[in-house]
């Protein structure tokens, strides 16, 4: 025995961290064997036994099976392989993980039922190709037909989520509660509103303003920065100017309607869910946090609304 220690089962469990059916199992099967008996008949094993079942412990905790941990230590298989095919295991592992708990974190946060949960699982689950084809049919359903110049590729590209190769957490939840936005009809009836109001803001009959609710809010601000009440007297000059300069972009003076339009115009760009799409598509895509909503607009809102 060339002199080296042997060591009883118990004694190996102990070094080990194993415990002693464990290690008896693994004598068992082959994997460690004694490396003598005792005149008792008890088994015995030598230093290169407890490396070896040391080895064997740190394959089993690093989710080897036990054929493969088998193979590894009889040397049939480089460990180097092994190692490079469980990352690639573990990494399909980690991404469907990362997947599950976007979705019960949605879930949980938003209290969501049986049917919501299955279409963010639904959602969350789709193939990259899957999820430009989503994208892409939220885009033309709000830009369709009314681009006829290529003047909303630009919007269109601002308004595209790419979820990163290996996105975090967070990215996955919110590509998740971003996805489920764009299915919502009402939502892409406001944005497709809004896209053909802009077009007919910029249309060679009008004056061309690319931004005019920009134009408009910055009517409001300095009676907002006084602390005006939107229903005040002094209110009622600068809902006046708001039908004005509203009028002459679109070339209609002598239209009635126009109040009522606008406050609807002004009421569809203040929509709540236009702010969280920008929130969520920030998150999805990296990107600095937007600017919160201008509260100009509801204030606008609801001064042509008192007047």
């Amino acid at each position: 025995m060339n002199g080296d220690a042997l060591y009883s089962i118990g004694e190996l469990a102990r070094r080990t961290g194993l415990t002693v059916k464990t290690v008896r199992f693994y004598s068992d099967r082959g994997i460690v064997s004694p490396t003598d008996r005792s005149p008792s008949g008890y088994r015995r094993y030598d230093t290169h036994a407890l490396a070896r079942l040391e080895l064997v412990r740190t394959l089993r905790e690093l989710g080897l099976d036990l054929a493969t941990v088998r193979k590894v230590v009889e040397r049939e298989l480089a460990l180097p392989e092994v190692a490079a095919a469980h990352v690639a295991a573990l990494e399909v592992q980690i991404r469907s993980l990362r997947l599950r708990q976007a979705v019960l974190a949605a879930v949980a946060e938003r209290g969501a039922g049986t049917q919501e949960m299955e279409l963010m699982h639904r959602l969350a689950t789709l193939t990259e190709q899957q999820r430009r084809r989503l994208i892409d049919d939220f885009l033309t359903a709000v830009f369709g037909g009314v681009d006829t110049e290529g003047a909303f590729q630009g919007i269109a590209c601002s308004l595209t989520p790419v979820l990163p190769a290996e996105p975090e957490a967070a990215q996955l939840q919110a590509w998740v509660e971003l996805a489920e936005l764009t299915q919502e009809r009402e939502f892409r009836a406001v944005l497709r509103r809004l896209a053909e109001e802009h077009a007919v803001e910029r249309s060679p009959n009008s004056v061309p303003r690319p931004d005019l609710v920009t134009v408009l809010c910055d009517l409001v601000r300095p009676a907002l920065a006084a602390g005006t009440a939107p229903d005040a007297p002094e209110a009622a000059p600068i809902a006046a100017a708001l039908v004005s300069r509203y009028a002459r972009a679109r070339g209609r003076a002598d239209d009635p309607a126009l109040r009522d339009r606008l406050a609807e115009r002004l009421a569809q760009a203040a929509d709540p869910r236009l702010a969280r799409y920008r929130r969520l598509l920030a998150v999805v895509n990296g990107w600095s946090a937007p600017e919160p909503p201008d509260p100009a607009l509801s204030w606008a809102v609801r001064a042509l609304a008192a007047q």
